[in-house]
């Protein structure tokens, strides 16, 4: 029997990452909703909002990648 782990121990807010980057929240929060939970993004809910996106590690370097793609065209 073969058991699923997560391995992923922490995520970084769409907030933070556009202010660790340097950048606009709304603008990278419309690059990163292309990306999918295999490229590191997911949806955070609690109680009394409509969630935010948490990106992982692997999340953030391929959001780096997508944004280096991006600016070279």
């Amino acid at each position: 029997m073969t058991t699923h782990v997560n391995k992923v121990h922490h995520v970084t807010t769409i907030a933070k990452v556009a202010k660790d980057l340097g950048e606009d929240e709304d603008w990278l929060q419309d690059v990163a909703s292309g990306m999918d939970i295999e490229d590191g993004v997911i949806w955070v809910y609690g109680v009394a909002d409509d969630g935010v996106m948490a990106i992982t590690d692997f999340g953030i370097e391929n959001l780096i990648e997508i944004l280096k793609m991006r600016r070279e065209i």
